[in-house]
């Protein structure tokens, strides 16, 4: 006799598979921008009140606290709440990359253009993490 399986919701890997991908994924970032701080302080709108490498600083603490939150099982909804928060706070200085980068050349601008749309996905991906 064949088990039933269970009705597919969209959120397979949400509790597992995909937050340690994510985490993972946050984690390098984070780590680049301490290791390599220049071009993430060149994505910092000057709107933005303080010096560039101050929110550099403080969206790797902040990509490497999420990751931190994805990686463990208690704290993965919440973790993927603030994943939501942290992509769309992040969503400014991508528009400024794209805006900055309209002078290079077409890949430079593809480049930058891909990652405003693709920013979707990874919101909607926290959203199915943070709801387990």
């Amino acid at each position: 006799m064949r088990r039933a399986s269970a009705p597919r919701t969209g959120t397979a890997g949400a509790t597992g598979t995909g937050a340690r991908r994510m985490a993972a994924a946050l984690a390098g970032m984070g780590v680049l921008h301490f290791a390599r701080p220049k071009p993430f302080d060149g994505l910092i709108p000057p709107a933005l009140p303080g010096p560039a490498r101050a929110w550099t600083v403080g969206s790797g603490v902040a990509e490497l606290a999420v990751a931190g939150m994805l990686a463990a099982p208690r704290t993965r909804r919440a973790g993927g709440r603030a994943a939501q928060a942290l992509f769309l706070g992040v969503w400014p200085g991508n528009a400024w990359m794209a805006w900055r980068w309209r002078g290079r050349s077409w890949p430079w601008r593809a480049l930058a253009l891909g990652r405003l749309p693709l920013q979707v996905p990874m919101i909607r991906a926290a959203g199915r993490i943070a709801r387990g």
